[in-house]
C-alpha cells in the first residue's frame, strides 16, 4: 500500500474508487497471454501495458525506491504478470466511464486523538469521561498482563497528551477503579491456560482428543502437503505466547514469496472437550465483547512483536441509499431483511456467487479471463432496474460476465470489505512479521474485529474462492492464480505508474488473500481465550449488578414484597443432583427432559435422544431443520455448542446456563 504521509497534512490515496474509499477502482478485465484475436483494440493495448510493466519490474538494475525491512516479500514478474494485468483493466474501465472514480482523503489525527479513539473502540471511554461505567470495569478485570500493558501504554499516552495541551483535569484510573498504585494500573488476569470456549476450572487441564477427521479443524493444502505440521492453540493469548525477540534482531532480508501451494504449512486446531465455536454460534452482544477484547488482544499482539498497529482515520462516505452497486452492506442487508429476514450476506451477492457455483466452476479462466466490457455494463444497468422485481433473467448472463459484475460489486463498496480503517493492519502484519503462524494469528484477530456485515459477506466470498481453487484441474486456476486477481479488487493501490515498492505490495496483498482462501476455517472460528474472557466479563458485570442492588433499599424492600406475594416453592439447590440438567426443545412434542450427565456425554448425544422421543411426534417442518443444543443465560449470552462439546465441562463452566433445542443460525 503507497501513501503520502504528512506529519501537518491528511493522508491522501491517489486511487480511483466509486462513491467510496481508495482501493482499486473501476470494471476490470485480466488478460492472459494468448489473447483471442476477437478481443478489442483496448485489451490489446492494455495487454501490451501488462508486458511493459513486467519487463520494467524484472529489471534488477533499478535501485530500490525505499528502504526495505523485513517485508522484502516480493515475487518474480512473471508470477505477477496476473496481478498486473488485473489492475491494468480496472483502470482502463475507469477511462471509458464503466465505474465513476473519486479521490478519499483521510483525516488528520491531532496528538491524542488515536489514544481516545481506540480507548473507544476497545469499550473503555470511560476512561475518557471519568464516568463509572461497570461494562469498563468488568472489561478491565478480565485482562491478561500484555492486555493491560497494552491499554495502560495506550491510556498513558492519552493523558499526557492532555497535560500537554493544558486540557481539563485527567481523572486517574485510580479514581475510577479504585487502584492504590501511583501510575495507572490494571488489575490482569494470571496467564494460565483456559478451558477451551470456557472458563478457568480449578486445577483442570485442557484434554486433547487423538487427531481425526472429526477431532480437529484442519486447514492445509490438499496435494502436495508439507511433511510438517503445526498445531494451534486457543487456549492461551496469543501475545502471551509470543517469544520475546531481541533488541537487536534484523528482520531476513530478501524474503520471497514461494507461489507453490505446497509452500504454505499445514496447521491444525485441536478440539478441546469444548469443542469450537464459530463466528454465528455467539449472541451479538457477546461478539461486541469479542470485537472489544480483539482489538485489544491485536494491539497487545504487535506490542510484543515491536510493530506498530495502524489504523486509517477516514471520512465517513456516504454510498447510495437504494440500488445493488455503490450501496453500503448494511443498507443493502436493512432493504433486504425486510423481505428475508434474518438475511447476513446482500442477496445481490449471493445471487452472483449461486450463479457463478452453478455454471462457472469448471470454466478456464474464470476471474481471471475477462468478460465484455459493454455486456458487463449493459448487464449492471439491467439488474439496478430488474433485480428487485424478479425480472432479470440469469440464464443470459455469461460466465465471465459473472465474475465481472461479482469484482464490480466488491470494488464499488463504499467502504472496502476488509474496512478501510484496518487496511494498513493487514498489510503490516505480512510486511513486517515474517513467520506464517504469527501472521495468521493476527490475521485471526484482524478478522474478529470486522463489522457483522462485513465479516458474514467476506466469509461467503471466501468460501467461493475456496471452490474455484478446488476445480483447478477443469479451470486452471490455483491459489496463487486466484490470490493475484482478488487482490487488486479487495486491498488499496495508489493508481500510477508501477515501481519497485508497489512490486512489493502487490505481493503482500496476494499473500493476504492467499492466507484468507487457504485457511479461512480457522479463521472464522472463535479463540477460546476470547470467549473465557467474555464469560469472566459478564460474570464481573454480574456481580457489580448485585452490588449496586443490595446498596438500593427501595429495589430490595421491593424484591422482598414481590417475593411474598408470589411464593413459588423453588427446590433448594442441594436437592438437584450433580451434572443433571434440563433440556428444554419447544419445536418438539416432547418439549422438555431432565438429562443425567457423565464424563463422555456430548451434545449430540443429547441431540440425539430428543430425535429419537420426538421421531413420531414431530412435524415435517422441524424434522427437515438441523437442531442444535444451545446454552443461554448465565456467564454468556447465548451459544450454540458443538456437537463433540462434552456437556459435562460446559455445564461446571456454566452452572446458570439454560440449554435449549432449536435450529442453528444460517
Amino acid at each position: 500500500m503507497t501513501m503520502e504521509m504528512k506529519d501537518s497534512g491528511s493522508v491522501v490515496l491517489t486511487a480511483y474508487h466509486p462513491h467510496s474509499p481508495a482501493r482499486i477502482p473501476g470494471m476490470e478485465q485480466s488478460f492472459v497471454q494468448d489473447v483471442p484475436p476477437s478481443h478489442s483494440p483496448g485489451s490489446r493495448k492494455s495487454f501490451s501495458r501488462c508486458r511493459r510493466i513486467n519487463r520494467m519490474l524484472s529489471n534488477e538494475s533499478v535501485p530500490p525506491a525505499f528502504s526495505r525491512s523485513n517485508s522484502q516479500a516480493s515475487m518474480d514478474s512473471t508470477s505477477m504478470e496476473d496481478f498486473w494485468c488485473e489492475v491494468e483493466s480496472i483502470k482502463e474501465s475507469r477511462e471509458d466511464g464503466s465505474e465513476e472514480a473519486m479521490l478519499l482523503e483521510f483525516k488528520p489525527a491531532d496528538e491524542g486523538e488515536l489514544e481516545a479513539e481506540w480507548l473507544q473502540d476497545v469499550g473503555l471511554s470511560t476512561l475518557i469521561s471519568g464516568a463509572e461505567e461497570e461494562d469498563g470495569q468488568a472489561l478491565l478485570s478480565t485482562l491478561t498482563r500484555t492486555q493491560a500493558a497494552a491499554v495502560q501504554k495506550r491510556y498513558n499516552t492519552y493523558t499526557q497528551t492532555l497535560r500537554k495541551k493544558n486540557k481539563h483535569t485527567v481523572r486517574d484510573v485510580r479514581d475510577i477503579f479504585g487502584t492504590s498504585d501511583s501510575s495507572p494500573t490494571f488489575e490482569t488476569v494470571p496467564v494460565s491456560p483456559v478451558s477451551s470456549n470456557g472458563i478457568q476450572l480449578p486445577g483442570q487441564k485442557p484434554v486433547w482428543k487423538s487427531v481425526s477427521s472429526k477431532s480437529c479443524l484442519d486447514c492445509g493444502t490438499d496435494k502436495g502437503s508439507p511433511s510438517i505440521t503445526e498445531e494451534l492453540s486457543y487456549d492461551v493469548s496469543f501475545s502471551e505466547s509470543i517469544t520475546v525477540l531481541p533488541k537487536n534482531q534484523e528482520w531476513p532480508k530478501n524474503q520471497r514469496f514461494k507461489k507453490e501451494d505446497s509452500a504454505l504449512p499445514k496447521f491444525i486446531v485441536r478440539k478441546s472437550r469444548f469443542g469450537l465455536t464459530e463466528v454465528g454460534d455467539l449472541s451479538p452482544e457477546d461478539m461486541k465483547k469479542i470485537r472489544y477484547l480483539s482489538l485489544i488482544e491485536l494491539t497487545a499482539f504487535y506490542d510484543a512483536l515491536g510493530v506498530e498497529l495502524k489504523r486509517n482515520r477516514v471520512e465517513r462516505v456516504r454510498g447510495r441509499e437504494n440500488g445493488l452497486f455503490g450501496v453500503p452492506l448494511t443498507v443493502l442487508l436493512e432493504n433486504d431483511q425486510k423481505k428475508f429476514p434474518g438475511i447476513k450476506v446482500p442477496l445481490i451477492f449471493q445471487k452472483l456467487l449461486l450463479k457463478l457455483e452453478e455454471t462457472g466452476l469448471e470454466t478456464e479462466g474464470i476471474l481471471r479471463v475477462p468478460g465484455s466490457a459493454s455486456r458487463v455494463k449493459n448487464l449492471h444497468q439491467e439488474l439496478e432496474a430488474k433485480f428487485y422485481e424478479d425480472t432479470f433473467d440469469w440464464d443470459q448472463v455469461r460466465n465471465n460476465d459473472a465474475a465481472g459484475l461479482l469484482k464490480m460489486f466488491i470494488r464499488e463498496l463504499p467502504s472496502p470489505l476488509f474496512t478501510v480503517e484496518y487496511l494498513p493492519a493487514f498489510i503490516t502484519l505480512v510486511e513486517k512479521i515474517s513467520k506464517i503462524k504469527l501472521q495468521l494469528q493476527a490475521l485471526h484477530l484482524l478478522i474478529m474485529l470486522m463489522p457483522e456485515a462485513n465479516r458474514d459477506t467476506a466469509k461467503a466470498f471466501l468460501q467461493f474462492l475456496k471452490k474455484v481453487v478446488a476445480n483447478e484441474g477443469k479451470n486452471k486456476m490455483n491459489l496463487w492464480n486466484v490470490s493475484m486477481i482478488v487482490a487488486p479488487n479487495l486491498f488499496i493501490y495508489k493508481g500510477k505508474r508501477a515501481n519497485q515498492q508497489e512490486m512489493q505490495a502487490a505481493a503482500t496483498t496476494a499473500h493476504i488473500v492467499r492466507l484468507l482462501i487457504r485457511y479461512q476455517d480457522i479463521l472464522w472460528t472463535v479463540p477460546s481465550f476470547l470467549i473465557s474472557q467474555v464469560r469472566k466479563m459478564n460474570e464481573a458485570a454480574m456481580n457489580n449488578s448485585k452490588r449496586q442492588l443490595m446498596f438500593d433499599k427501595g429495589v430490595r424492600k421491593l424484591l422482598r414484597r414481590k417475593t411474598m406475594e408470589r411464593e413459588r416453592p423453588e427446590r433448594p439447590e442441594s436437592d438437584i443432583p450433580e451434572g443433571v440438567i434440563r433440556v428444554y426443545a419447544p419445536l418438539h412434542s416432547k418439549v422438555s427432559m431432565a438429562i443425567q450427565l457423565n464424563s463422555q456425554t456430548k451434545a449430540k448425544d443429547i441431540l440425539a435422544r430428543f430425535h429419537c422421543e420426538n421421531s413420531h411426534g414431530a412435524s415435517q417442518n422441524v424434522r427437515g431443520q438441523i437442531q442444535s443444543l444451545h446454552e443461554i443465560g448465565g456467564n454468556i449470552g447465548q451459544h450454540c455448542l458443538d456437537p463433540d462439546a462434552f456437556m459435562l465441562d460446559v455445564y461446571r463452566a456454566n452452572p446458570q446456563a439454560e440449554w435449549v433445542i432449536k435450529p442453528k443460525a444460517s
